[in-house]
């Protein structure tokens, strides 16, 4: 089935392709300037330090939806072992088989594709089953600081969490910078707070997963609108779960990854985050999350660490 025309016009509209080249990879992580950088780091003031990052382990947020996808497993593959004999230094080492998008993760631009497409209208095709992604593989993101923001949609609308299910607009993302007191600017990394992370901190991993709030089919054009260069939530989906629009599945991802050329991020926990920044009345800071750089990736985990 076809995608509807409404996502076509979508697409049209948001639309990054050549606008940094024909060769282009990194798509709006172009928009990360070393002016961009600069004033980021002029957002350190305490320098209170948050990590945004669920821990690494077998109990993760994975439940089998996804094949492949799995928490990671963790091994020993030597436990003081005298590698140089009898009364030398003993080294431990260790091991882990995992899915690279199973935790607190980026999507590379190469992670879906519509229409035959990947970014920047290179063939999906590209892809392949022994070298992964031959363009925009995860190691092209390279360093990826700037400032964060965090629109923290959920307590902007007087709530810990959104509903299972709610989408949320670019009208909720302009109530959350009012709430936050700042506006999204070129080259800024937007964090969506939905309070989602806290039904699996409650233990609950089948209900963070579905149903999930999520970004609406709408918010592309505000991210584009604000040359956003990359946007992060603290949800399984990262766009609302079910569906808006019967099924058309996961068009945000289409939209942001494929036709932006955007970085998107899931499985970030912004619950430390948005009672510091409550408790210092800035949402604004700065934000090192450069992704592992595994070559050929369609995504990659990463342990973002906020820096007021």
């Amino acid at each position: 089935m076809s995608l509807p025309d409404a996502f076509h016009a979508v697409a049209k509209r948001v639309n990054n392709w050549g606008r940094w080249g024909a060769d282009d990879e990194i798509g709006t992580l172009n928009l990360i300037t070393d002016e961009v950088v600069r004033g980021a780091a002029a957002c350190v003031r305490s320098g209170r330090r948050v990590p945004l990052a669920l821990p690494l382990s077998q109990d993760g947020v994975q439940t089998g939806m996804i094949p492949g996808r799995i928490n990671p497993l963790h091994a020993m593959v030597q436990i003081n072992q005298e590698i140089f004999g009898p009364g030398t230094v003993a080294c431990s080492d260790d091991a882990v088989t995992m899915g690279l998008q199973a935790g607190t993760h980026w999507d590379a631009l190469p992670h879906v594709s519509h229409s035959g497409r990947l970014y920047n209208g290179r063939p999906a095709g590209s892809v392949t089953a022994h070298g992964g992604a031959a363009f925009s593989g995860m190691s092209t993101a390279r360093a990826v600081v700037s400032r964060g923001v965090l629109l923290d949609v959920a307590r902007a609308r007087g709530v810990e969490r959104l509903e299972g299910g709610y989408a949320v607009t670019p009208e909720d993302l302009e109530a959350a910078e009012e709430f936050a007191g700042t506006r999204v600017r070129a080259g800024d990394i937007v964090l969506v707070r939905t309070g989602q992370m806290r039904v699996l901190l409650a233990g609950d991993r089948h209900g963070y997963g579905y149903p999930s709030p999520g970004l609406s089919i709408r918010t592309p054009e505000w991210f584009h609108a604000r040359d956003v260069a990359a946007v992060a939530n603290d949800t399984l989906t990262f766009e609302v779960f079910p569906p808006e629009i019967e099924d058309l599945w996961l068009p945000v991802h289409a939209l942001d990854l494929v036709e932006m050329g955007m970085p998107q991020g899931q499985n970030w926990n912004l619950e430390e985050l948005s009672t510091a920044c409550g408790q210092e009345r800035r949402h604004t800071f700065l934000l090192s999350a450069t992704p592992e750089p595994f070559v050929g990736a369609t995504g990659a985990p990463v342990a973002p660490v906020a820096v007021l």
